[in-house]
């Protein structure tokens, strides 16, 4: 069985927030407010200050998860290869690092990664690993590399920001069991729980932490949403950055409904798995069979490869659905235009 190992990398802080702990007992610790927070208290995860939360630095770490994602796994590598002895660059000659990670938001906002990390040999998951690496190899690896990843960017008054993952490291080596148990009394997790805990992160919404499950386009579709002050000041923060030239990469407005990142929720290396399509195609055939066999055919089962699939789609209604969309979008209209006049007069003048 290849090495194998469950691990959770956490943003680090970028000022204090509201949360509320409980002891071995059940009882609730005082948050650094004072007060004892319930479970549904919207304050949660917000900033007890946000005078001094550092927005700006929050929003810019989560723009470049994926990039320092990106620069673990290289730094995984190197360790990897440090175990086995060899150079950096002939480490994919000996074996090969997979995984498959789910991205999480936390109540303050900012997501954190859910992954799964194998070792195969160097032509993939059929190949055995080499010698020399174990899952006690594997973790202390990560565990090193997790530390070590770094990316030097730059704030936008131009001080250097170098973004790393959160002091906060959940590690648990992956036992081939079918047994649907979380993990065992020595921290490990089954194949099993594994996949519900996969299937649970990769479903789970975001809940009150972004608001929006589409793009905005302008700073006033803020006074329509339904967030926290911590939320729509993140948000803020974001369509803000995206004024920058230096973050134009970034392409912060787009993703300021999601608090900046630009990832995508679910992602897995090259030969983790089957490909996506591959998958996809797997339910669609698995989904027309079950159709297929609910009809009452009196010639027996229904051939699939015989079946002429017809889409045939009825407009219904044109238009908003009630008064309140209506009225939204007509001022939003109404914004554009007076843009655009203003913009013409600007460069009639100049």
């Amino acid at each position: 069985m290849s090495p194998r190992a469950f691990l959770t990398l956490t943003a680090p802080s970028f000022g204090a927030v509201h949360t509320r702990k409980a002891t071995a007992r059940g009882l609730v610790i005082p948050c650094g407010c004072g007060e004892r927070h319930h479970p549904d208290d919207p304050r949660l995860g917000t900033a007890r200050d946000p005078d001094t939360y550092d927005y700006v630095g929050a929003v810019l770490w989560q723009a470049h998860a994926g990039g320092l994602w990106a620069r673990f796994t290289t730094t995984l590598r190197r360790a990897l290869a440090a175990e086995l002895g060899v150079p950096a660059r002939q480490f994919r000659d000996r074996t090969r690092l997979s995984y498959a990670k789910v991205a999480e938001y936390q109540r303050r906002g900012l997501v954190h990664f859910h992954a799964v990390v194998r070792l195969d040999g160097p032509d993939g998951p059929a190949d055995p690993c080499p010698p020399g690496l174990d899952d006690t190899a594997l973790r202390a690896a990560i565990t090193t590399a997790a530390a070590a990843a770094t990316l030097a960017i730059t704030r936008p008054d131009g001080i250097p920001m170098v973004l790393r993952w959160g002091a906060q490291l959940d590690l648990r080596p992956v036992t081939p069991s079918a047994a649907r148990q979380v993990e065992d009394d020595a921290g490990e997790i089954t194949d099993a729980a594994l996949a519900g805990y996969i299937a649970k992160y990769a479903t789970k919404g975001t809940g009150a932490t972004s608001g929006t499950d589409r793009p905005i386009r302008d700073l006033a579709h803020l006074a329509h949403l339904d967030v926290t002050p911590h939320h729509r000041t993140m948000i803020e923060t974001a369509w803000q950055l995206g004024e920058h030239e230096q973050y134009e990469p970034l392409n912060l407005r787009r993703w300021a409904h999601m608090l900046g990142f630009r990832g995508h929720f679910l992602t897995k290396s090259q030969r983790y798995s089957l490909t996506f399509r591959a998958i996809r195609t797997e339910r669609r055939t698995w989904r027309l069979h079950a159709d297929l066999a609910q009809l009452d055919h009196a010639a027996g089962p229904i051939d699939p490869t015989s079946v002429l699939v017809i889409n045939d789609w009825t407009p219904v209604r044109f238009g908003h659905r009630d008064d309140a969309e209506r009225e939204l979008a007509a001022a939003v209209a109404e914004r554009h235009r007076q843009h655009r006049r203003t913009t013409s007069t600007t460069r009639r003048a100049a």
